[in-house]
């Protein structure tokens, strides 16, 4: 019952996501918001609904390997494997908005979360200091996206598709299933971690990870498919952004004792978040694309990531040798090859 349960609660958390984004989009279009605005906030934001609700119902229900390890593992998931495969379908081209202020800003955000997390809690003043970074940021798009004269079209669109009582139902309808969803897949997620006598915050990295990034899988890759390609990246960067200091940032709100966080986690899944946002920055800067062959590299290492998880949680034999491997092998030659690929940016941006 506990697997019943935990595929029903991500099919609800699926369906919750979709309407909730439809609904809201449609509404702040019929308001006259600006198209970057709606795709920044509420699409971004919206396809984060999942890891919102299972964040808050883990947090006061003082299960904090889930509500950590459910943010950092969608982020890190979101990273290495959405984009790695978006680029897989085809090379994505990243805005240099991006580029110059939101990818800086997410690996800010992923060290201070590392940093706040240092004394093993995130307490409610670190929640109160990440949301007032989510107000803050929103508030910046709200007087940039000012600047944007609003296409009347999307209002009457908007109208045309169900006007304001279908889509205000559409957003009820996407909470209410949220909510559901995350209590069933939260309370499963517990009994199997518990079965397979592997840690919270394990089942919170992984398949919890996973299955709350699925609204983000299914954007970006169908974006790539479309030749969307800049709503692929946007989408994945507003959602870690909202991750951050939405979700972890409320959940710490939540939760009457802040929320726990693990010398494992601290140790080697928080340093790992953060270095898949500092990677961004030279993959994205090198021509404002993700080729293929980074795209096959992004997938490459999230596939060594859970490969560490299962053997750490298995306590293989075989754990010393691939973590030596990682060590002084993969991660060096990763480092030199980047390292390389923004030289040659460098040099190319100064020839022109």
């Amino acid at each position: 019952m506990a697997v019943v349960f935990f595929i029903a609660g991500l099919g609800l958390l699926v369906l919750g996501a979709e309407a909730l984004v439809r609904g809201a989009s449609r509404l702040a279009a019929a308001l006259g918001i600006p198209p970057l605005i709606i795709g920044l906030t509420i699409v971004a934001f919206g396809t984060s609904a999942p890891e919102l609700a299972v964040g808050l119902h883990a947090a006061v229900s003082a299960q904090a390997g889930i509500a950590v390890g459910n943010v950092v593992g969608s982020n890190i998931f979101n990273i290495l494997f959405i984009l790695g495969l978006s680029a897989l379908v085809a090379p994505l081209t990243v805005s240099q908005r991006l580029i110059r202020l939101e990818v800086p800003l997410l690996v800010v955000l992923s060290v201070a979360v590392l940093l706040l997390g240092r004394d093993g809690r995130l307490g409610r003043a670190d929640g109160l200091l990440l949301t007032a970074g989510l107000a803050a940021y929103i508030g910046f798009l709200m007087v940039h996206g000012r600047r944007a004269r609003p296409d009347p079209e999307p209002a009457a669109e908007a109208a045309r598709r169900g006007g304001w009582i279908k889509n205000t139902a559409f957003v009820l309808a996407g909470l209410g299933l949220l909510i559901l969803g995350s209590r069933w897949l939260v309370d499963a997620a517990v009994v199997l971690a518990r079965r397979l006598g592997v840690g919270e915050l394990t089942i919170g990295l992984t398949v919890v990870a996973a299955g709350t990034s699925l609204p983000e899988l299914v954007t970006s890759v169908v974006a790539s498919f479309r030749g969307e390609r800049d709503i692929a990246v946007g989408n994945v960067i507003g959602s870690n952004l909202f991750n951050l200091m939405g979700v972890l940032g409320l959940s710490g709100l939540a939760a009457p004792d802040g929320i726990a966080v693990s010398s494992a986690a601290l140790g080697f899944d928080l340093p790992i978040m953060a270095a898949a946002a500092v990677v961004c920055l030279p993959v994205f800067f090198t021509g404002g694309i993700i080729s293929r062959g980074e795209g096959l590299a992004l997938l490459a290492y999230y596939a060594a990531y859970t490969a560490y998880l299962l053997l750490a949680a298995a306590h293989h034999s075989a754990l010393p040798l691939f973590s030596a491997t990682m060590l002084y092998f993969a991660v060096p030659l990763t480092l030199l090859t980047l390292g390389i690929l923004t030289l040659r940016a460098l040099h190319r941006n100064n020839k022109h």
